[in-house]
């Protein structure tokens, strides 16, 4: 598991659990709902380092 993928985990997590506090999320879609979110903070951060990367930055 690469650097980003560790990552994207890691917010994947903090994101879902603040659904599940604030109950946009209940906790029995929970193994429907952090995949998605998953996908969605890996492809944002390789689209920001895609990005950052055509920049020169």
């Amino acid at each position: 598991m690469d650097k980003d993928q560790k990552e994207a985990l890691q917010v994947a997590k903090e994101l879902t659990a603040k659904f599940i506090e604030t109950r946009t999320v209940s906790p029995g879609n929970f193994a429907e709902i952090f995949p998605a979110v998953c996908r969605v903070v890996y492809r944002s951060i390789k689209e920001l380092k895609d990005s950052e990367g055509d920049s020169g930055q």
